[in-house]
């Protein structure tokens, strides 16, 4: 009986063990080809292109800020606000596992700081082209 109570225990451990652990929604490669959904229905969508990706990060599009404004010209780095100075985990995967993980923390961000670098929401071929420059980024 102390046996089946000990191995009871043993796979309660073992599961209280897992839900402690992250779990991510998604990878980034499948928020890629979430955004590569949406975009697939625009006009001339030909696919995403990390070079066009990489000019898009850091152009500054007219107003005074691009992307790499505030998270640097190397995604993998820390960057910091242009604003407020606040720190900001690296952007690339590569250099923070969490990035592109979690689809509605990714509508949020991409809306906010597109926002502030366009001063309009990006549309799925921008979304997608600077996702795709950032799977390139090595740590």
């Amino acid at each position: 009986m102390f046996r089946i109570f000990y191995k009871l225990g043993l796979v309660f451990v073992a599961v209280a063990g897992l839900a402690t652990q992250p779990a991510f929604a998604e990878t980034p490669n499948e928020i890629l080809a979430s955004i590569q959904k949406e975009a697939a229905g625009t006009p001339g969508f030909k696919g995403f292109s990390a070079a066009r990706g990489e000019s898009f990060f850091k152009a500054k599009h007219g107003g005074e800020w691009s992307c790499a404004s505030c998270h640097t010209e190397n995604p993998a780095a820390l960057g910091k606000h242009a604003k407020t100075g606040k720190v900001i985990d690296p952007l690339a995967p590569s250099a923070n596992a969490e990035r592109f993980t979690n689809p509605k923390k990714v509508d949020k961000w991409f809306k906010r700081n597109c926002n502030d670098v366009l001063s309009r929401v990006c549309t799925p071929q921008e979304k997608g082209d600077v996702l795709a420059y950032l799977l390139t980024i090595k740590k």
